[in-house]
């Protein structure tokens, strides 16, 4: 929580950047809101301040219907590396909470379960199941607000398990009804055209989202995913447990305006898989992250003050699935970015599902699932026979458990059962654990680059002097190479032309792309 009298601070000059990182209530009317609503200043005396969301319900305050605390970044503490909140924060956000007690969060992230409630409680002011079922209401709210969806598909969306059990939580809650909420005028476009969903997905500024999209640019898969200049698309593969479903497609640009977030479009997805995907999205383009919290831990260091300085929205770009970038990292072992992509390409193309229709040009396949590359020669496409085996071994470990992408793993702990496999050392398993899990202090020290930009003459840095240096860099040590490597890269030239946008309507059908 900031100090109190910065939050007063903040409120009153409705400042974005501490936008999610503390809420404003006001006794007088029951309502809580985020520092930057634009309705009139409380008076001091009815102000109290709340951590997040979930204390401020748990205290009977209800979200204020102009500021919408459905569209605050997240407070950070889910981005902070190891410590056991955060790891729990990101198992209740991948729905461990749903369908399963309290107790088996708490084994998962080796406390008791009295233990864990304490720790919410003392750091956020709320439970674990608070912060869970205030969660889910939000974004309830939001889909109210924003599509025309159902409301029973909304009830499913949010993870209830019954209309009835949704309505009497949602009218508890916020004393009104789902269907009171919904016949509320709205300042936004939800006709859903096409059945295209679209949502709004708020970030706390500064965000440099031109360098984000110019880094997925650089390594996006031709078939898979499609950058230009305003936005990123992809083919989303079906959920393993209803593998003959269709796939979808997602789409991400910048909100029209002013507004800090982004504007997701989805289509083609059911309703019970947009909290799991909008909160894959939010790790992918780093949404949550506080960069006023990084930058004083970084700055300290004259190697990265200048960086930090010139870049300030710079954030850690991750990937969309864990399976896709680990064999991506093999397939970068020692070649160049544009090498490695190449070799995705045709694997894509050559192991992946192939889509009867594409959704638009460049979007046309599914990447490579872990049984179809299981047993795949993959000398056929150009890969080196120890990189196709460790591609194989890797996909083998996935299928049987020895390697995973679960949130409660530690750095230390991932990084030890990656590197046990033939063929993947710590510079992959860092690299993996930096772009598929989003972790803050991955730090691939290995990395030639690294090692020479971060040295003070000519002479790149060894990897123990690097990691030695890099100390005074945790938690945010995945951060640094962000902005070193991006250091390295000539400024971006002008946006190109649009790329053709996916569409639900299904064209006929084209020749499949050969490979190559």
């Amino acid at each position: 929580m900031p100090d109190p009298r910065l939050c007063e601070q903040a409120r009153l000059s409705r400042d974005a950047r501490f936008d999610g990182l503390f809420f404003t209530a006001v006794s007088s009317t029951g309502i809580y809101c985020r520092p930057v609503c634009p309705a009139p200043v409380p008076k001091r005396e009815n102000v109290r301040y709340y951590r997040n969301a979930a204390a401020a319900e748990s205290a009977g305050f209800r979200p204020c219907l102009r500021c919408r605390p459905e569209l605050s970044p997240g407070d950070g503490d889910g981005n902070r590396g190891d410590a056991t909140l955060a790891r729990a924060l990101k198992l209740i956000e991948q729905g461990a909470l749903a369908d399963a007690p309290l107790a088996a969060l708490a084994a998962r992230v080796g406390l008791g379960e009295r233990q864990l409630r304490r720790l919410f409680v003392d750091r956020l002011g709320a439970a674990p199941l608070g912060v869970h079922g205030t969660r889910r209401l939000l974004f309830a709210k939001q889909l109210l607000t924003e599509t025309t969806l159902p409301i029973t598909e909304v009830a499913m969306a949010a993870g209830f398990g019954s209309l009835r059990r949704f309505n009497t939580t949602f009218r508890e809650a916020y004393r009104m009804a789902p269907r009171e909420l919904r016949k509320l005028p709205h300042d936004h476009d939800n006709s859903n055209e096409h059945q295209v969903l679209t949502l709004r997905l708020g970030y706390r500024p500064p965000y440099d989202f031109a360098s984000m999209l110019a880094f997925l640019g650089t390594r996006a898969l031709p078939g898979v995913e499609a950058v230009d200049g305003d936005s990123y698309a992809r083919v989303i593969a079906p959920p393993d447990d209803t593998p003959l479903a269709p796939p979808g497609w997602l789409r991400i640009s910048a909100w029209p305006g002013d507004a800090h977030a982004l504007r997701l479009q989805v289509h083609g997805v059911g309703s019970t898989r947009l909290l799991s995907i909008v909160a894959r999205l939010r790790r992918m383009f780093d949404l949550d992250a506080d960069p006023q919290t990084i930058a004083a831990t970084l700055s300290a260091d004259p190697k990265l003050r200048p960086l930090l300085q010139k870049r300030p929205g710079l954030r850690l770009p991750s990937g969309w699935d864990g399976f896709e970038i680990a064999v991506r990292a093999v397939l970068g072992q020692q070649v160049s970015v544009a090498a490695a992509r190449t070799l995705a390409t045709r694997l894509a193309h050559r192991y992946g599902q192939p889509l009867e229709t594409p959704f638009a040009p460049g979007l046309e396949h599914v990447f490579p699932t872990p049984a179809a590359l299981a047993d795949a020669d993959l000398s056929t496409i150009g890969v080196t026979r120890a990189r196709a085996e460790t591609i194989r071994h890797l996909a083998r470990a996935l299928l049987d458990g020895r390697v995973d992408f679960r949130p409660e793993r530690t750095l230390e702990d991932f990084v030890a059962r990656w590197v046990a496999l033939p063929g993947i050392g710590p510079w992959t398993a860092h690299y993996i654990a930096m772009r598929a899990l989003g972790h803050p202090d991955a730090f691939p020290a290995e990395d030639l680059i690294l090692r020479r930009v971060a040295s003070d003459d000519a002479t790149p840095l060894s990897a123990r002097k690097l990691l030695a240096r890099a100390e005074a860099w945790r938690p945010w040590r995945a951060y640094s190479v962000i902005h070193l490597w991006r250091d390295t890269v000539p400024e971006p030239a002008a946006p190109q032309p649009k790329a053709a946008q996916p569409t639900p309507a299904r064209p006929r059908p084209r020749p499949t792309r050969t490979n190559g």
